[in-house]
């Protein structure tokens, strides 16, 4: 999920990750628009309010919508820099480390979260744009562009050219393709819903606190892809010493 990369990764691959990191996104989304009524996971609407205040000579005003504009792009360079810095040292490592990051952030504001919500609003949005950044920044590379997860207007619109595609691509190839790549938007859709439904119910009682929850979901998929890939190189390294075995005793 996390370690394959490239000509390795698999349609199931994907699906994993997307479903693990827009459930997450989803959680995060309505947590940050209860928290202080802003958009946590995206920027488009950020930027048509900065272009607003900038018209009407609310600089100030518009300099916060270009700090949550920033923010995000920071994290996607942040998340992208250090992709490429650990690629050098560790190819195991190399998409772990910013996922850590990212639930490091997300536990910090879960704890400090109704501090920040009370005396610096602006802060809390920033911090939670900059996670998302460095999010989808991560997908983004991991999945070689084919995944996106923290917002869903490009994936509504791929996914009605798709649908109308399969009206007219008659090939058992293409229609496999498309049905594919249908099913990891609906998955992506799906997941991110349910986050945000469940970050809904749950905001309610323990408010910010629920970000802990979208951590701890992120450290299990790592937890979950370490322990897996172990599994699987005890396994080969067990069927190689089989194959030694019966080569010695021919």
């Amino acid at each position: 999920m996390f370690t394959h990369k490239g000509k390795t990764r698999t349609l199931q691959h994907n699906l994993n990750i997307a479903s693990l990191l827009s459930f997450v996104a989803g959680m995060v989304n309505v947590a940050g628009f209860l928290a202080v009524q802003r958009l946590t996971t995206n920027v488009t609407g950020h930027f048509a309010f900065f272009v607003d205040e900038i018209f009407q000579l609310r600089f100030w005003q518009g300099l916060i919508y270009f700090l949550y504009i920033f923010f995000f792009f920071l994290g996607s360079f942040v998340s992208s820099f250090t992709v490429e810095i650990i690629a050098k040292k560790s190819d195991r490592l190399i998409y772990i480390i910013p996922t850590i990051a990212e639930s490091i952030i997300l536990l910090l504001l879960a704890i400090s979260g109704q501090l920040l919500i009370d005396r610096s609003p602006h802060l809390l949005a920033c911090a939670l744009l900059f996670a998302m950044g460095l999010q989808n920044s991560l997908v983004t590379k991991i999945s070689n562009a084919t995944v996106r997860t923290t917002h869903l207007t490009g994936l509504f619109t791929d996914l009605g050219i798709e649908l109308s595609q399969l009206f007219f691509y008659k090939k058992h190839e293409q229609r496999n393709k498309l049905i594919s790549s249908i099913k990891l938007r609906l998955s992506i859709i799906t997941f991110f819903f349910f986050g945000g439904l469940l970050g809904g119910i749950l905001y309610a009682d323990l408010k910010l606190y629920i970000l802990a929850i979208a951590a701890a979901v992120l450290i299990g998929g790592v937890i979950y892809d370490d322990l897996k890939l172990r599994m699987k190189i005890q396994q080969r390294k067990r069927n190689l010493k089989k194959k030694r075995r019966l080569k010695k005793r021919l």
